[in-house]
């Protein structure tokens, strides 16, 4: 199964009338933040497949229609009403873990269930803007996932498949300037539930040699950024 990715910047191979051409075949896409929520919408209105997002640090004229730091949030939880009501048509995994409408063969018992996606917008906190976050404040907010995980544990035998955020886990594709600063928090966060996929944003990639993609404890870490094509 390909999974799209993608963040930071409208790719023009993907914001084209010929993005079915070319990745028509995807069952899914992953959009991992600062992106405009036109790109987003863009995207779901020509490939017509299930999309899942979270914020950035940018583009976040719409975050208030999204977070529950304002008085009228719109989380994974009521996504339909979302959809509606913002027209978008895209799934926001702010804190969330989405057992999703995508049906996988699990690798260890061999059953059918849903793709299990959990997602952690926002970046670091360098000046004290919009969806920015102290480590502790991510770290207690990953927590807030933990009964929905343990469920997955017991209903599904795995806690996540995908873990959608948009900052990178510290000294893994981080860089050292105060703004992109990865998470430590997400090193637990993988050692602990152990996805598949860790897929992020935030971090450009302008050199060739830089890693786009590795595996830290049994985890495919991959920056999404422009584009990339995952294969669960």
């Amino acid at each position: 199964m390909k999974i799209l990715c993608v963040s930071d910047e409208i790719d023009p191979f993907i914001y084209t009338p010929s993005v079915k051409q070319s990745f028509g075949d995807v069952e899914a896409v992953l959009c991992a933040g600062d992106l405009p929520m036109d790109y987003i919408d863009f995207i779901v209105s020509t490939l017509n497949k299930p999309t899942y997002f979270v914020f950035g640090n940018h583009n976040l004229s719409e975050y208030k229609y999204y977070s529950r730091e304002y008085s009228t949030p719109l989380s994974a939880q009521n996504s339909m009403q979302a959809q509606e009501s913002r027209g978008h048509g895209a799934v926001y995994l702010g804190f969330e873990c989405v057992r999703t409408e995508i049906m996988i063969q699990d690798p260890k018992t061999k059953k059918r269930r849903p793709l299990l996606i959990a997602g952690a917008p926002g970046s670091i906190d360098y000046n004290h803007g919009q969806c920015q976050f102290t480590e502790g404040q991510m770290r207690w907010k990953l927590r807030s996932m933990a009964p929905s995980l343990l469920w997955n544990k017991i209903r599904y035998g795995t806690y996540v498949d995908i873990f959608l955020t948009h900052a990178s886990p510290r000294h893994i594709h981080d860089k050292e300037d105060p703004c992109h600063k990865g998470f430590e928090c997400f090193h637990d966060f993988l050692k602990r539930y152990r996805p598949a996929y860790m897929v992020h944003g935030h971090i450009h990639l302008y050199n060739q040699n830089e890693e786009r993609a590795g595996v830290y404890y049994e985890t495919n870490v991959v920056n999404a950024y422009s584009h990339h094509v995952i294969e669960i």
